[in-house]
């Protein structure tokens, strides 16, 4: 059988830490929740790989030093309500609910908001809800957010996505540019959004956030 424990032991040894991710609490979802529980049956055995997993539906399960990073970088609070976008099954909300104090996950399609919501159930977690929408619009009814993370790469984040972030909150995602992917950390302040170069990492871009053609900065 399988020691799963240890083996989240060693993804957090091994890939997290080293990575300079020194949240504590960041440290402790990752140590606590079952990864293997949010792929699919297959792929249990490769889950804690440094690498993202492709999960079907265009959907990928970032690598753990990525998904760490962000969150680090994100510093979400105890008292805080997080938009996560593209949760695949669910694996990102749930490491997301202990570190917040509540999470709304987006999908686009119904069958990967059921196996999300079954993993979360299965998974003890109460305080993530999941909606089936259009990526690209978020969740506006359940917000404004304190923090919102796009689970996939991006070329641009739309307007409807950007508006749901409460003055003062943060927003995270890998940016695309060219064959370099680099993660940016935005803050809104006064109803506009700075960008920060985090750090460097790559993932797909999913649907809806692409360049529209002729877009221009």
């Amino acid at each position: 059988m399988t020691d799963f424990a240890a083996r989240r032991t060693m993804m957090v040894d091994n890939q997290v830490r080293p990575s300079d991710v020194t949240s504590l609490p960041v440290i402790a979802a990752m140590l606590a929740v079952p990864r293997e529980e949010f792929v699919p049956p297959a792929m249990r055995p490769v889950a804690y790989s440094g690498e993202n997993l492709n999960i079907g539906h265009g959907r990928v399960l970032l690598e753990p030093r990525t998904l760490a990073k962000l969150l680090d970088a994100l510093a979400i609070q105890p008292d805080e309500l997080v938009l996560d976008l593209a949760c695949g099954y669910g694996y990102s909300a749930a490491v997301i609910a202990r570190l917040a104090q509540a999470v709304v996950a987006i999908e686009a399609e119904q069958e990967l908001v059921a196996e999300a919501e079954q993993r979360l159930s299965e998974a003890g977690v109460d305080n993530a809800a999941v909606l089936c929408a259009a990526l690209t619009e978020g969740a506006p009814r359940q917000g404004p957010y304190d923090v919102i993370l796009i689970e996939g790469a991006v070329e641009h984040v739309p307007d409807a996505i950007t508006d749901q972030l409460r003055d003062g909150g943060r927003i995270g995602a890998v940016f695309v540019e060219g064959a370099l992917g680099v993660v940016r950390i935005g803050h809104k302040v006064n109803g506009r959004l700075s960008w920060r170069y985090a750090f460097n990492a790559k993932a797909p871009v999913l649907d809806g956030f692409s360049r529209a053609p002729g877009f221009s900065l």
